[in-house]
């Protein structure tokens, strides 16, 4: 999941240096909610593996 909240971080660059504006958007908002998941799933993952020992 974090591969995919890069590359869409990497298109919203790309798009945002040639002047696509709506495009550099979306995939910043969508990198961005799928690195908020991947945290969520992370730090989730964490917390039940420190508690199983």
């Amino acid at each position: 999941m974090l591969h995919y909240a890069v590359i869409f971080f990497i298109v919203a660059l790309i798009a945002g240096v040639f002047g696509f504006g709506g495009i550099a958007s979306a995939s910043a908002g969508i990198a961005q909610i799928l690195f908020v998941i991947f945290l969520v799933l992370f730090v989730g993952t964490l917390v039940l593996r420190a508690i199983r020992g």
